[in-house]
C-alpha cells in the first residue's frame, strides 16, 4: 500500500528547473532515503511535500487524496518536516517540543516526555534554554517537536548534520527504533550513500531534478505497516 504517491512533479525557482517530472511511489511504513548531490532537486521535493512551496504541475496524493485539497497546516500536522537547521524557537526545550501542540490547544506532558524519550532525550534537559543546546541536541529536540504531533509521514532533511560523527549511529538507531514503533513512513535526505544503505528501507537517487533510479534496500517495511 502506498502512502505517497508523486506524479508528474515539475518545479522551476528563478527560471531554473529544480524538479522535473518527478514520480515516485512511497510504501506506508518505509524508510526512503533521497540521495543526490547538492542542488538536485532533494529539499525542494521535501518542501512541496510538505506544501511550504507549491509545485507548478503534477500532482502529490497522499492517503488517496490530492494535498492541494488539504489545508496546509492539517498537512503539516500529518506530514512532520525536520528541516536541516533545526532552528530553536525562544524558551526551554518543553517550550520548543510542545509547541506544535499548543498552537492545537493541546497540553500532554505525557506524550512530550514520551516524544522526548523516542527521539534520545533525557527528560533533565526539559528545563534547559534550548539555544545552549549542541547542534546534535537540537537536532534531538526538532524530532521531537514533530513527533509529537504524532505525524503519518516523517520528512527528515539532513537529520544527522552538526551530530558529532561519534553520535550518528546512534541517532540514526534513534529514528529506526521510533520509525517501527510508531509506525511512520520516512523521506530521509541524505548525501551519504553509506547511511542510506544503513537506514533505508529503499533509495531513490536524484540527480539535476531527475530521478535517475528508485531500488529497495535489504531492509524490510515494518511489520504492521500495511
Amino acid at each position: 500500500m502506498n502512502i505517497l504517491t508523486l506524479k508528474n512533479i515539475n518545479k522551476q525557482i528563478k527560471s531554473k528547473k529544480i524538479l522535473n517530472d518527478i514520480t515516485l511511489n512511497i510504501p506506508k511504513g518505509s524508510i526512503v532515503a533521497l540521495i543526490g548531490p547538492s542542488g538536485s532537486g532533494k529539499t525542494t521535493l521535501l518542501r512541496c511535500i510538505n506544501r511550504l512551496i507549491e509545485i507548478d504541475n503534477g500532482s502529490i496524493i497522499y492517503n488517496n487524496q490530492n494535498i492541494s485539497n488539504i489545508h496546509p497546516i492539517t498537512l503539516r500536522k500529518e506530514i512532520g518536516f525536520v528541516h536541516q537547521d533545526s532552528v530553536m524557537l525562544p524558551g526551554t526545550v518543553y517550550d520548543n517540543i510542545s509547541y506544535g501542540l499548543q498552537l492545537q490547544n493541546i497540553v500532554n506532558d505525557e506524550l512530550i516526555k514520551s516524544s522526548m524519550k523516542h527521539a534520545g532525550i533525557d527528560e533533565k534537559y526539559l528545563t534547559q534554554d534550548a539555544s545552549t543546546l549542541s547542534g546534535g541536541e537540537k537536532k534531538r529536540v526538532a524530532l521531537a517537536r514533530a513527533i509529537a504531533l504524532k505525524p503519518t509521514i516523517l520528512l527528515l532533511d539532513e537529520p544527522t548534520s552538526g551530530v558529532d560523527p561519534k553520535n550518528i549511529k546512534t541517532v540514526e538507531q534513534n529514528i529506526i527504533s521510533f520509525t517501527k514503533t510508531l509506525v511512520l513512513t520516512v523521506l530521509w535526505v541524505t548525501h551519504n550513500i553509506e547511511q542510506a544503505k544503513r537506514v533505508a528501507t529503499h533509495i531513490a537517487n536524484l540527480k539535476d531534478g531527475y530521478i535517475q533510479n528508485f531500488s529497495k534496500t535489504n531492509h524490510f517495511v515494518w511489520e504492521g505497516a500495511y
